[in-house]
């Protein structure tokens, strides 16, 4: 299994896992990190994006062919959602890891500093942004932030701006890490990407955590895959549908996705 992994990063093998008929690429924090610094040493970020799965993202994939086909052209889905993960292992991909936007974040933005390369944040608003910078600038400090922007209201599948592509491309980072929230910054992140030089992943909430807008939950919470459930109850009236809806397809279809691998 850790060859298979290894292989996978190395661009030789992709190993995937089908969850609730959407693959997934089996992954760790580390050997994801490293591939993507990889592939920015060597000068090879340019049209690749990343999308960081969770339940939402996947049952709103099942029911949007488009929005499938933008989880089908990334460089990688990743698991972050517990649920994700434990139907990998449950599947015989025992060394399955969560990857979570806020984690790979973080990963990234050391290895950059190491690396001497430079990122470039779009999402949210300008306020976050200004203090996610600085929260980053001391914890990173020789890390490069290139640039960042925070754009107006976007309809859920953005258009392509082809000025806004010139700016990312023209601050040189080798990474953008993209905080609109799902569906909206893969929609983007597929319309933008094959424009870019740098590696588009969206991110979701990590922006507002790492700023300090809003607060993490506990480690083992996460664990135990209860992250859905703190951030309902931090914001019942604007989370409560998506996660009363998503959370029941997802157990509904992964019951029948299990019962199918189990009798083929």
């Amino acid at each position: 299994m850790k060859q298979a992994l290894d292989q996978q990063i190395q661009g030789s093998l992709r190993t995937q896992c089908d969850v609730i008929g959407i693959p997934v690429d089996v992954a760790t924090l580390k050997l994801v990190s490293q591939n993507l610094i990889d592939l920015a040493n060597n000068k090879a970020t340019a049209g690749k994006y990343v999308c960081v799965a969770n339940v939402h993202m996947l049952t709103v994939a099942k029911e949007n062919p488009l929005f499938k086909k933008v989880l089908k052209k990334a460089y990688l889905v990743i698991a972050d959602g517990m649920p994700l993960v434990w139907t990998q292992k449950k599947k015989g991909f025992e060394e399955a890891q969560r990857v979570s936007g806020p984690d790979l974040m973080l990963e990234l933005c050391q290895l950059c500093e190491k690396n001497n390369h430079s990122i470039f944040l779009l999402g949210t608003d300008e306020e976050t942004l200004q203090k996610l910078s600085c929260t980053f600038r001391e914890q990173f400090p020789k890390l490069k932030i290139a640039g960042h922007f925070a754009p107006d209201r976007l309809p859920e599948n953005p258009q392509f701006d082809e000025e806004l592509a010139r700016k990312i491309n023209a601050s040189g980072a080798s990474f953008l890490f993209v905080g609109l929230g799902c569906p909206k910054q893969e929609f983007w992140c597929s319309t933008f990407a094959p424009h870019l030089n740098s590696i588009s992943i969206g991110v979701g909430a990590a922006f507002d955590f790492h700023s300090g807008k809003k607060k993490r939950p506990p480690l083992w919470v996460q664990h135990f895959g209860l992250e859905w459930c703190y951030r309902l109850l931090s914001e019942p009236g604007r989370l409560w549908k998506r996660y009363l809806i998503s959370n029941t397809q997802f157990i509904y279809l992964s019951m029948i996705d299990l019962l199918k691998s189990k009798h083929p």
